[in-house]
This record gives C-alpha cells, sequence and structure tokens, in this order.
C-alpha cells in the first residue's frame, strides 16, 4: 500500500530513482538548467533545492552532506563557490520550471528545469521593467512621479479656441442690414 506517501515513483525503484535524481542535481548544478519532462522536473525540484539550502553554510559537515547526496565532487564544489553565494539572499524558490511543449516520440510534456539566478534573459527583462507607480483615485496624491508638464501644442490649441468668437443668442428683433439679406435669401429660394 502507498497510504500517504506523497512522492512520485516516476516507475524506478528506490536505488535507480535515487541514482537518477544524483545525476539530474549534478547536471542542473554544472548546467545551471536541463531538458527533462515535467514529472521528473517536479521530483528533481524537492531533490535539489535542499541541498543549495544545506550550500548556504560552507562547512565540512554540509559538504560531506551534500556530497552523500550528488556523489560527484565537481558538482559539489560548483555548487559551495558559485551557487550558494549568488542565492544567498534568497530565502527558497531556487530553481523555476518552464514547459516547452510535448516529446514527438511519446508526446510526454517536456520542460526546461533551471536554476532562478542564472537566467541571464528574465534578469534584464526584469532590470529594464519600468518601476511601477502606485494610483489612486485622488490623482497624483501617493504616485512616486512628478505630474509632466503639457506640451506647449496643446496650450495654443486651447488658445485658439478661445479665440473664435462666440455665439449670443437674443430674443431683440434683426436690424435692418440682416432683415434685407434674409429677403434676398426667400427671394432666391422662390425663383427656384
Amino acid at each position: 500500500m502507498r497510504h500517504r506517501k506523497g512522492f512520485n515513483h516516476l516507475g524506478r525503484t528506490k536505488p535507480h530513482r535515487e541514482a537518477m535524481f544524483a545525476n539530474m542535481a549534478s547536471s542542473l548544478i554544472l548546467h545551471k538548467r536541463i531538458q527533462t519532462t515535467i514529472a521528473k522536473a517536479k521530483a528533481l525540484r524537492t531533490y535539489v533545492e535542499p541541498l543549495i539550502t544545506k550550500s548556504k553554510s560552507d562547512t565540512t559537515h554540509s559538504r560531506r552532506v551534500v556530497f552523500s547526496y550528488l556523489k560527484n565532487k565537481y558538482a559539489v564544489s560548483e555548487l559551495f563557490r558559485e551557487v550558494s553565494p549568488k542565492i544567498a539572499e534568497r530565502p527558497g524558490g531556487y530553481t523555476r520550471i518552464l514547459k516547452t511543449g510535448s516529446r514527438l516520440g511519446d508526446n510526454a510534456e517536456l520542460c526546461i528545469i533551471e536554476l532562478v539566478d542564472y537566467n541571464e534573459n528574465l534578469l534584464s527583462a526584469i532590470e529594464d521593467k519600468k518601476p511601477k507607480r502606485s494610483r489612486t483615485r485622488r490623482g497624483s496624491k501617493g504616485s512616486s512621479e512628478t505630474p509632466k508638464e503639457v506640451p506647449e501644442t496643446q496650450v495654443v490649441e486651447k488658445e485658439e479656441l478661445k479665440t473664435e468668437p462666440e455665439v449670443i443668442k437674443t430674443d431683440e428683433p434683426l436690424k435692418a442690414e440682416e432683415t434685407e439679406d434674409v429677403k434676398v435669401e426667400k427671394e432666391s429660394d422662390k425663383k427656384i
């Protein structure tokens, strides 16, 4: 029975599974990203993240514990020399899983699992992103930037609108000149 066993056996025996995780974790640490199936990546994440956390304290004991899992001295030295200083401030979540589609042969869902602090494309995209402004109902209160100045072209257009003649409606009778124009227009309408 497998009651309340919350890990994926991946169709392998325990020694086979542990050897596979040791190889995959070593490759992940050495190459910073590997391509695998989603099921293996999720299982690998639970295997490698405690080891990365253990590498934050560089002691002989922690090196021996990590070596007992990885069984690769080059991966252990890379983990303690290169990876652990870079992730020292991060409280967890050292890996990222990016889905890439399906494999042609057996239609297995593939993904890339990578160390978060080593993806240069995403790190540069985050730095290029504009700072987020807070918005309130009352306008600029709470926003970090000063309001932008109005361009001169918009000011000129507003001044032009003000100089147009205004139409005033009155109940006064039309003057003599205006009545003649109206009569001429009415006579021309009758001729047609």
